[in-house]
């Protein structure tokens, strides 16, 4: 079978089972099988019996709702490539443009100091990394599993990650941090049945739920960030599209912080909340 037909085949049954970007996924899928890169799929040799069959096992497990790149065992953050599967939150393109205003503040700086909360694959620090390489950089993660998956994924940065709660970490870097940074989990435990099966079966419950109004992570980031930074120094926390006001309510309520605004992603909806430290 040529591979342009396999693409074929496959968005078609994607496209039936409802996912949601069945063409994107149907090259990323037949891609996997060949080994090459979707851009390669062109001039990509045909498919024999053995790797139908494999990509027929891929899509059937697709169809019954387990993440793409669970299935790759990959996932593309901004420049980087990261290495994910089950028991850790798999990064979103929304994140991206977060990492990308840090990316901006960070820029007016020679060698600043960076700290992530909520580090799960490590996505934004490697990303961090590779576009801002005189960073110095730490990252946090509470979660052993998803440690894991950072630790992979962070190895021969000099990023210097560590698990534990983000509530008590880097205590020797108080006052001293230019920027921190997180994606802590923000969604409330009524929204359950509004959450797609996909997120609440394949991502950690860990990853996702943060109390009655979804802010009990952030009022937590709010409070590490307001010790760690200097004065002068940022934060930006990413919200549900829900919390455009509560969010950056958290920081104004916290007291240690002015030009609190919150900002929005690539479709214009509300999406983290940025706020510099007194």
């Amino acid at each position: 079978m040529r591979a342009s037909q396999a693409v074929r085949e496959v968005q078609q049954r994607l496209a039936a089972a409802g996912t949601a970007s069945p063409q994107a996924e149907a090259r990323t899928l037949v891609a996997h099988v060949l080994r090459i890169e979707p851009n390669r799929l062109l001039v990509a040799p045909d498919l024999d019996a053995d790797t139908i069959g494999r990509l027929d096992d891929l899509v059937s497990q697709r169809c019954d709702g387990r993440p793409v790149q669970h299935l790759t065992g990959e996932a593309w953050f901004r420049t980087v490539r990261l290495a994910v599967g089950p028991g850790v939150f798999v990064p979103r393109p929304e994140t991206e443009v977060m990492t990308g205003w840090a990316l901006d503040r960070l820029a007016e700086l020679d060698c600043p100091r960076v700290v992530e909360l909520c580090a799960g694959s490590g996505a934004i620090s490697l990303a961090i990394h590779a576009e801002m390489p005189t960073a110095e950089q730490y990252a946090v993660e509470l979660d052993e599993q998803a440690h894991a998956w950072a630790s992979r994924n962070l190895a021969g940065t000099g990023v210097e990650l560590v698990q534990g709660d983000m509530a008590e970490a880097f205590a020797e870097l108080d006052g001293t941090v230019d920027l921190v940074i997180a994606n802590p989990p923000y969604i409330p435990l009524e929204a359950w049945e509004s959450v797609t099966a996909e997120v609440r079966d394949h991502d950690p419950a860990l990853a996702l739920w943060s109390g009655d109004d979804g802010l009990d992570a952030t009022v937590v980031v709010a409070g590490v960030a307001a010790r760690l930074l200097r004065p002068g120094g940022w934060v930006c926390s990413e919200h549900a599209e829900v919390q455009e006001h509560s969010a950056p309510q958290v920081f104004v309520d916290n007291g240690a912080f002015t030009q609190v605004r919150d900002e929005r992603d690539l479709a214009g909806r509300p999406r983290f909340v940025t706020a510099r430290r007194r």
